[in-house]
């Protein structure tokens, strides 16, 4: 993980057993609930999968196009979300 105070991954915990995982600590960014998509990670306040950033993106659609067909996503949520996969995978390639 980043050694960057505010872009560390923090996870919370609900009694219910759902997360949040945030980029920094004022901003969540993805929500896993068990009763909320059979606890696919998602946008928090959102029912969007996180994974369908992901497959738009791959499909060779724009960052604009994936924000226009899921209007509950922020644009920040998105940004954030591609900054955290790429942190994550750039500390995996430096273990």
């Amino acid at each position: 993980m980043s050694k960057n105070p505010q872009m560390s991954l923090v996870k919370t915990q609900k009694r219910t057993g759902a997360r949040n995982l945030k980029i920094n600590r004022h901003q969540n960014v993805i929500s896993i609930d068990p009763e909320r998509l059979s606890g696919t990670p998602c946008f928090v306040g959102t029912r969007v999968p996180i994974q369908s950033l992901f497959d738009h993106l791959e499909a060779g659609d724009s960052l604009g196009v994936f924000l226009e067909d899921f209007d509950g996503v922020s644009s920040d949520q998105a940004i954030a979300v591609l900054e955290l996969a790429r942190l994550n995978l750039l500390s995996g390639l430096a273990e």
